[in-house]
């Protein structure tokens, strides 16, 4: 069950996500509001909004602008958003996935169409590449959460399926099914995770260089920064030396 393991979600150049704090909200809240507006708006009787809470509290959105969200589905107030799924390939031939929720489908697949073919990938039909995926349960925790012994013998009492530590923090893994009850017992343990999440694990990942690494990741912030677009995910592989000398560019 242990072992390393480089993938992860899209966290890339320091400082990228603080930049973008107002449009993260923006996009916590939407998914805050759909997963209540699907099951009941209470997260201890509804597995998607509690992971949608959780993530908004994991980047420390106010508990205003969380319960302002929730509220809106109770009052059946906002827009209808459908949940639409872009697959496609970037530079080096590395897989994506993105995943929009959207009141107005044919503006995202403009968007997301124009964004990948001027930022050197191109959009593929649906299947094309999440064949090479797998969907799971993810959840994140700091580093200052324990030792790895200690955080892979909680994971391993909570029923995880895989975890991975280094110097930056723990990354475990769930059966997609199994996420909302690991994510509980690991809390009672470890306390409140950064990021608990559904998401696509890659079965095979593909060695970009710094060129293609580069590319990749201004790709990808051009992708996050569309209001639709809300997560991004990917089966590339930067080595530790191109990102930080990406990093202090």
């Amino acid at each position: 069950m242990a072992g390393h393991s480089k993938f992860n979600n899209i966290k890339h150049r320091k400082g990228a996500q603080d930049k973008k704090r107002a449009a993260q909200f923006s996009k916590l809240s939407r998914e805050i509001t759909v997963a209540a507006k699907t099951g009941m708006p209470d997260p201890d009787f509804n597995p998607r909004l509690r992971l949608a809470v959780n993530s908004a509290k994991a980047v420390s959105m106010p508990k205003d602008n969380i319960q302002r969200a929730i509220d809106k589905a109770s009052a059946s107030e906002g827009d209808d958003y459908n949940e639409v799924r872009y697959e496609g390939f970037g530079p080096g031939g590395v897989s994506l996935i993105i995943e929009t929720l959207t009141d107005n489908t044919n503006r995202t697949f403009t968007n997301v169409r124009t964004i990948m073919s001027r930022n050197g990938g191109n959009l593929g039909e649906s299947g094309s590449v999440s064949h090479g995926f797998e969907r799971v349960g993810y959840i994140q925790y700091p580093a200052s959460a324990g030792s790895e012994d200690k955080v892979l013998e909680a994971a391993m009492e909570a029923g995880a399926e895989d975890i991975s530590s280094d110097d930056d923090g723990h990354e475990i893994w769930t059966a997609m099914e199994d996420l909302h009850e690991v994510s509980g017992a690991l809390e009672k343990a470890l306390g409140e995770a950064e990021s608990v999440k559904l998401a696509w694990r890659p079965s095979v990942q593909v060695e970009v260089d710094a060129e293609q690494a580069e590319t990749l990741l201004n790709l990808i912030d051009m992708l996050e920064e569309d209001d639709d677009v809300q997560t991004v995910w990917g089966n590339y592989d930067v080595s530790d030396e191109i990102m930080e000398k990406l990093n202090a560019e």
